[in-house]
């Protein structure tokens, strides 16, 4: 890239805080010349050639022709398709984004939810704080370990592979069902390539780490969701859109299941869900990937890849259109 460019960032003051630490403003500073507009300046946003954007910022129109002279997008967080519409992309328009930033912190939220709901911490720690009898309280135990426990991964993404990484390190057996990947990377992953139904039906935990496309959207519906053995564990801090959450909230008010879960189709999760009432079900309001080390690193990466593009180097977390369906 030729020029020094104008660096837009349409980010809410509080969230480019938490992303961006003076040195990392410097570098950007170094490269470009900064202008924020928090969603409120598309006049300014326009006249920008790099656009950084995030959780708050305003969805871009469909075409090239609306987005005035940006030409490039670093997104600071994870999914884009609510922001940059899959045309820009054909047009021209570049786009990055930061999930790379999210993924440990959000492996390391199912790996805290499954072995919660292993050892029913959650009804233990409900039943004393609400002063049931010593002993009471602690017959929702023993529970399990996750050593030894069969352990079902749908989707070995990049939350996935590392959520793998963390559960086998504990001494669980791992089976993956992901068509994208190879018996050759299922050995290097030291899991067991296992097609949906059967995986649903022989593991007792089973961790949603997929993308939501044509194919994943519902594919766990009543019908799978029953595969599940009594007394199944449900972990998801990916997305919603999987699963039929009127089944599985009918299965969780029979018992038959628990589940934690961090997204849901309607966020903030109204008051009037069931889901609040239900005593097997462990609700977080889609903060898996909230810590405070991966915002920096969302951040490290958003100025990294600018460097990159400005400099006219490869970038590393580019999303290109042949991709945009299965990793937006």
């Amino acid at each position: 890239m030729t020029g020094r460019p104008r660096i837009a960032v349409d980010l809410a003051p509080s969230l480019e805080e938490s992303l961006f630490d003076a040195a990392l403003l410097d570098r950007l500073e170094s490269v470009g010349t900064l202008v924020r507009t928090a969603g409120t300046d598309t006049a300014l946003r326009r006249q920008a050639d790099i656009l950084v954007t995030g959780w708050g910022t305003p969805p871009l129109p469909p075409r090239r022709a609306g987005t005035g002279r940006i030409r490039f997008i670093a997104h600071s967080a994870g999914t884009v398709r609510p922001l940059v519409p899959k045309s820009l992309l054909a047009e021209g328009v570049r786009l990055t984004h930061a999930s790379a930033g999210m993924a440990r912190s959000v492996a390391e939220a199912a790996l805290y939810f499954t072995i919660g709901q292993l050892r029913s911490l959650h009804r233990v720690e409900h039943a004393m704080r609400h002063g049931r009898d010593w002993q009471e309280a602690g017959s929702y135990g023993p529970g399990r370990t996750v050593a030894g426990t069969r352990v079902g991964v749908i989707g070995a993404s990049r939350v996935g592979r590392i959520y793998i990484e963390l559960v086998r390190a504990l001494g669980a057996a791992v089976a993956v069902s992901d068509p994208y990947l190879s018996e050759q990377e299922a050995v290097r992953l030291g899991v067991r390539l296992m097609p949906l139904d059967e995986l649903l039906r022989s593991c007792p935990v089973i961790a949603l780490h997929a993308p939501v496309t044509e194919e994943t959207r519902g594919m766990l519906d009543a019908e799978r969701l029953a595969m599940i053995q009594d007394g199944g564990i449900l972990v998801n801090t990916a997305r919603s859109a999987l699963l039929d959450t009127a089944a599985l909230t009918r299965m969780l008010r029979e018992g038959r299941l628990s589940a934690s879960l961090d997204v849901f189709d309607d966020e903030p999760l109204p008051q009037e869900s069931e889901l609040w009432e239900l005593p097997d079900a462990v609700l977080t309001p889609h903060i898996a990937g909230a810590t405070l080390d991966s915002r920096r690193h969302q951040g490290t990466i958003v100025v990294e890849e600018i460097e990159r593009y400005v400099r006219g180097l490869p970038l590393e977390h580019e999303i290109h259109v042949a991709a945009y369906d299965r990793l937006a």
